[in-house]
């Protein structure tokens, strides 16, 4: 699958990342970091060098996906209760989590004030 079907595939709002993989065999890189960081930037991906063998920068590349998934929904660009926006609940009390926007607002008319 190319970068453009995976677009037209997906959600328009689809958070792509591009993973540099085996950053411990410097020796043999194919592709410089600054190509690969070059290629991510033109095509708006997020972009991160990893290494299984070491861990490096592994657990990042997820906590920089959600993160920025999770900015997605506060901003109101994404909306995880819309069909198709690619976001799954694991449980019903996460979904209350969802939208702190919506909590403010129920706040609000609950106060009284």
């Amino acid at each position: 699958m190319t970068l453009p079907d995976a677009r037209m595939l997906a959600s328009q709002n689809i958070v792509i990342i591009l993973c540099g993989n085996k950053k411990d065999l410097d020796a043999d890189r194919e592709v410089t970091f600054l190509e690969a960081s070059r290629f991510a930037q033109e095509n708006e991906l997020m972009f991160l060098e990893t290494s299984a063998l070491t861990g490096e920068n592994v657990e990042e590349a997820f906590v920089q996906c959600a993160r920025k998934i999770l900015n997605k929904i506060e901003s109101g660009e994404l909306d995880p209760e819309r069909m198709g926006s690619g976001i799954q609940y694991g449980d019903a009390a996460l979904r209350q989590l969802r939208s702190p926007r919506r909590a403010q607002a129920q706040s609000a008319q609950e106060c009284g004030c």
